[in-house]
């Protein structure tokens, strides 16, 4: 057990080495594996606003089975969904303790995992500061043996700081590439299959990894609203904000289109400023008070308006503003908006 302690605490430690995402989901991983038995994981980086995907690790055999689990995933009730995880008071827990034991009890067990081999499941939501950054799900090979109270203890312990870990990864090369490449626009019908794609989308295709396929991230952004059957006609679900190897923070949003033949729109293009506020006040760990404040400055709010909009003390507004500065690591208002706005 003493191994077992070490070796998490040195991954622990790891969280905080400033990794890029890659980096740090391919060490985790590889380090889990001296602590638990794993047979098979899924590790996705997600929108905190959204919980779709935003980046995806899928090992064998789960790559084969992509967008039969995201189907389960949008589509369907089952235990342990990553969105309810995080929401809960426990953000972990596993396949046969949610089942007590009856396995087929959960369709994704019975549709998706058992045709490959896989038994028992142990999933978690990843969340630091009331955000939740990324979500892993950890397989074993089929066997009457699931994950123990002592496997789901480790993930618990390690979990904020992996959320961590994945949060201060985003703050690495932050400042957004300019890009002359026009939004761009994938078609595609009921089963997900492309039926026309523009230049440009290819290319922001190419820049996700999708060179095998649609990447998992816009995959995902259109299973959800294809489950969404309360969305009528020509109605846009929430954008999903990632970014590309090179840097770039894009938006991915879908859309039903008009027409005799279902189809859907998938659009990628720059996020705009707008777009990507709040996700990057999440992402320097504001609280929800220094977000507040931080989010007047940015509309050009001066302290005495911000003072009568929030109904604050003028000493209060100050404290948060330069608890901003502190976190995104600038010395005034126009550094602020610059930081944040990408405008430097």
């Amino acid at each position: 057990m003493a191994v077992v302690a070490d070796r998490l605490e040195v991954l622990i430690r790891r969280c905080y080495a400033g990794l890029g995402t890659d980096e740090l989901r391919t060490e985790v991983l590889g380090r889990l594996r001296g602590i638990l038995t794993v047979d098979a994981a899924f590790f996705a980086t997600v929108d905190p606003a959204t919980l779709l995907f935003t980046s995806a690790t899928a090992e064998d055999p789960l790559r084969a089975v992509t967008g039969q689990f995201l189907a389960n995933e949008f589509g369907r009730a089952d235990v342990n969904k990553f969105a309810a995880l995080a929401d809960a008071a426990d953000p972990v827990g596993s396949l046969d303790h949610a089942t007590r034991g009856d396995r087929s009890a959960s369709s994704r067990s019975s549709e998706v995992m058992t045709p490959l081999g896989l038994g028992d499941e142990l999933r978690a939501a990843l969340v630091s500061g009331g955000r939740c950054w990324g979500v892993i799900c950890l397989h074993r090979e089929t066997s009457e043996y699931g994950f123990s109270e002592g496997d789901l203890a480790v993930v618990r312990r390690l979990g904020p700081h992996l959320a961590e870990g994945l949060r201060r990864s985003l703050l690495i090369g932050q400042e957004q590439p300019s890009s002359s490449v026009r939004p761009g626009v994938i078609i595609l019908d009921a089963d997900l299959t492309v039926v026309s794609i523009s230049a440009e989308a290819e290319h922001w295709l190419a820049e996700l990894g999708g060179e095998g396929g649609l990447p998992v991230p816009v995959r995902a952004a259109a299973v959800r609203l294809q489950r969404l059957n309360e969305l009528p006609t020509g109605v846009a679900a929430e954008a999903v904000r990632l970014r590309t190897r090179s840097g770039t923070w894009l938006a991915v949003h879908a859309s039903t289109l008009r027409g005799g033949q279902e189809q859907l729109a998938v659009v990628i293009e720059p996020a705009t400023s707008a777009q990507l506020g709040s996700l990057l006040l999440d992402v320097h760990a504001l609280t929800p008070a220094q977000q507040r404040v931080t989010a007047l400055v940015l509309r050009g709010r001066s302290t005495r308006q911000i003072v009568e909009e929030l109904h604050l003390s003028s000493h209060t507004v100050q404290e948060h503003v330069r608890a901003a500065y502190d976190k995104v690591g600038v010395g005034s208002r126009r550094e602020l908006v610059a930081a944040l706005l990408g405008e430097r």
